[in-house]
């Protein structure tokens, strides 16, 4: 049985769980994780390193972790492939082609839908109702390089960006398992994109978090379920952030923006319907649930919650 000597870049959890995959499996020898370098995590800032840095660490496999890849060293670290599952950095186009095989990414879209950096929480945002992986050949464009091999997923009605996202890393795992043995023996060629179907979707920012309660009940939890747990969704109470930490769809009738609280239970109405607030985090204050928050804020029947202004 060949093994193929890989290098390895990735940062975040969906990385590792890659990662572990590779690891576990006799046909991969990891030669070296490339992973961003520790950083500060939590209230109190604690110098954290990346996940993947401590699975390989636990695997005795060599770490590195450059500020920078320019000018980054790989001659030391002959490899047959190199696989990129979020590693958070762009590669310059020099070291994609150092491995024998050069360089392939693990995009969990169904390229060339949702180019960049948000692929599963646009489609979660959106509304659809399948995504899927795609392993792709790097090259300098962003997400532009030719497809090698795709897996389509559906996506559960109630299911938030965490979990969709462990599902697709399994997913991810299994088709490279498949995948890079064929490609690199000739049996699955690379093909390109087709650029007229091409979308494209940006990094979250907090202030997409903000709730435009004109929008339907659907489409605001669509954008829960995709934001859950940043940049997480939010809406203006009086001067404060009121964070919405669990909502669900429900079929009241309220006036957009409007708040509706009876027997203990919060609303909030929307386009079509409304949303009911379950777990909430006032800004400087701890979460809580909403009886408690009602209790904090008695009479707030019929007050009307800001929406961000229409784009222009």
């Amino acid at each position: 049985m060949r093994h193929y000597t890989t290098i390895f870049f990735g940062t975040q959890e969906f990385a590792a769980i890659i990662l572990q995959g590779l690891i576990d499996s006799p046909l991969f020898t990891i030669a070296l994780v490339v992973t961003q370098p520790d950083k500060p995590m939590g209230r109190k800032k604690i110098i954290t390193p990346p996940i993947t840095k401590v699975l390989a660490e636990k695997h005795s496999i060599p770490v590195a972790q450059p500020l920078s890849l320019k000018g980054f060293d790989l001659s030391p670290y002959p490899a047959d492939i190199a696989i990129v599952a979020q590693y958070g950095k762009i590669i310059p186009e020099e070291l994609l082609s150092i491995p024998t095989y050069q360089t392939l990414n693990v995009h969990t879209s169904l390229l060339p839908k949702y180019r960049g950096a948000s692929p599963i929480q646009s489609a979660i945002m959106n509304g659809d109702t399948t995504t899927g992986v795609t392993i792709m050949q790097m090259n300098a464009g962003l997400d532009t390089g030719p497809i090698i091999s795709q897996r389509p997923i559906s996506i559960g009605t109630n299911e938030t960006y965490p979990e969709l996202e462990r599902r697709l890393a399994r997913l991810s795992t299994e088709l490279l398992l498949e995948t890079v043995p064929d490609y690199i023996n000739g049996t699955l060629l690379p093909k390109k994109q087709d650029e007229k179907l091409a979308t494209h979707c940006s990094q979250l920012t907090r202030e997409d978090g903000q709730i435009d309660w004109r929008n339907t009940a659907t489409k605001v939890y669509n954008q829960y379920r995709g934001m859950t747990p940043w940049p997480g969704i939010w809406t203006l109470w009086g001067e404060k952030r009121l964070k919405l930490l669990d909502i669900a769809v429900s079929e009241k009738h309220v006036p957009p923006g409007t708040v509706l609280a009876e027997d203990g239970t919060l609303y909030i109405g929307c386009s079509t319907g409304a949303v009911q607030i379950h777990l909430v985090q006032l800004e400087g204050k701890p979460r809580m649930d909403v009886r408690a928050f009602l209790m904090g804020n008695a009479n707030i029947n019929g007050a009307i919650l800001l929406s961000p202004p229409p784009l222009t």
